[in-house]
């Protein structure tokens, strides 16, 4: 017998008794539905959750200054000035696996609006770029500084959804100005809201600004008040004790004067560099260059310790993401345990069929059908009604992710790959379960099988 006789003879069969074929096909249509919807819904909520951890910052990468120590005394982390802007735009013009870099300065002062005033956990000082690698692009109102703001040091600022309740008692702050440590600062822009991180601080209580206006002229680190002790034991030094009694000949630098027109100095360091990998399997390779690109930079000679340290989220992101494998997983076992009760269905309702058909068996033996003829046939059957039963129950995991998604408002993810796989394994349940019944019956003596009541 050809395959496509096979195949009719099957399809005869089966509309014999329509009714007991549904039902067996029934078990598999559930089976294949439940693994579909699971399959939707747990890579939607598998996206919904890594997008989360990126939000939080799983793919950020963290570089800190060194430690200084003076007399075998350590001050501790951070206490060495080694880190420049410079560093960071080398690392994003050098660095293929970064995909964005922003410098940091970091500040605790109060903030006075009015006749109310707060003290944010977070007053940073950075680039627009810090927007993109905290994946915080989108405002709420206005716009976030410009790289030419950086550039002048200009007094502008974002602020956090905690400022604006707190402060401004949820109006729109948008053009008013409030004062950081004395200094005027114009406020352009409100980010959305991001909640706790994973430490559970509060990510709304943040002002932004331009990390020139946080360095020079908030924590005034410029060259009025970083050189002046420098400057002036110098000049008692030399030029006093050479013309005692000499008085200067340009008036100092009032305080006003020094925070209205700041001068940077010439290592300008920062707090930290942010950076963002371009992907999470990239983390490992980005630290890799960064480390060689800054032990250049600051021309550290083989075998000298490392004057910077480098930290990632991997340890918070790997166990988020393993914990949503196994749900996922758990999710995918269940659904298989439903699609083996299927096949077992369809074991049993072949043999029954096996039985019911012994007559016509032995009777397609007796006119010169072979056991593998025989053995061909009820494959076919049992792999058919798989089939059908997997592009239905296809259709219907479909329906039941989408009718979740619509209802529930859960996020679900489609995948062709589980498609794919839907129908291989209907086939495949439908050979596995289907081979002993199809050889029993091919093993019938045709004889015995014609004398079968």
């Amino acid at each position: 017998m050809t395959i496509r006789k096979t195949l009719g003879t099957a399809v005869r069969a089966l509309r014999r008794n329509i009714t007991r074929s549904a039902l067996t096909v029934l078990g598999i249509v559930i089976g294949i539905a439940a693994v579909i919807a699971m399959m939707e819904i747990g890579k939607g909520s598998s996206g919904s959750i890594s997008r989360t951890i990126a939000s939080m910052g799983a793919n950020n990468l963290l570089i800190f200054p060194g430690t200084a120590s003076t007399g075998g005394v350590s001050f501790g982390g951070g206490s060495s000035l080694t880190l420049t802007a410079e560093d960071c735009d080398a690392i994003l013009r050098e660095c293929s696996a970064i995909a964005a870099a922003a410098p940091l300065v970091r500040a605790r002062p109060q903030i006075v609006y009015q006749d109310k005033n707060w003290v944010p956990t977070f007053v940073y000082g950075s680039t627009p770029a810090y927007l993109t690698v905290r994946d915080w692009s989108q405002l709420a109102d206005g716009d976030i500084f410009t790289d030419a703001d950086v550039r002048n040091a200009s007094r502008v600022c974002v602020v956090g959804q905690t400022l604006v309740r707190e402060l401004f008692g949820g109006q729109n702050p948008v053009g008013k100005e409030i004062r950081v440590k004395n200094v005027a600062f114009t406020v352009v822009g409100v980010l959305t809201p991001k909640g706790a991180n994973a430490f559970g601080m509060d990510q709304d209580d943040i002002l932004l600004a331009p990390w020139t206006t946080i360095k020079y002229r908030v924590s005034g680190s410029s060259t009025a008040s970083s050189t002046t002790a420098s400057t002036a034991t110098t000049s008692s030094n030399s030029a006093d004790s050479t013309f005692p009694g000499a008085k200067a000949v340009f008036p100092a630098q009032s305080s006003t004067q020094s925070a209205d027109a700041p001068m940077p100095v010439r290592f300008a360091n920062v707090d930290q560099v942010i950076m963002s990998a371009t992907a999470g399997d990239q983390i490992r390779p980005a630290i890799r260059e960064v480390t060689a690109l800054l032990r250049e930079r600051h021309r550290l000679q083989p075998g000298e310790p490392d004057d910077f340290s480098i930290r990632d989220m991997t340890e918070s992101a790997n166990a988020l993401a393993s914990t949503t494998n196994m749900m996922t997983n758990l999710l995918l076992a269940v659904a298989l345990i439903s699609l083996v009760v299927g096949g077992v269905g369809i074991m049993n309702i072949m043999l029954v069929s096996v039985t019911e058909r012994t007559r016509e068996i032995g009777l397609r033996m007796a006119v010169g059908a072979r056991s593998r003829d025989i053995l061909r046939q009820f494959l076919t059957e049992a792999t058919l009604l798989c089939l059908i039963g997997g592009l239905l129950g296809l259709a219907l995991g479909r329906g039941a992710a989408l009718m979740v998604q619509k209802f529930l408002r859960w996020p679900i993810e489609s995948s062709v790959e589980a498609i794919i796989a839907s129908i291989v394994v209907s086939a495949a349940v439908g050979i596995v379960f289907g081979f002993y019944p199809a050889w029993k019956a091919s093993r019938l003596d045709p004889i015995e099988a014609l004398r079968y009541e």
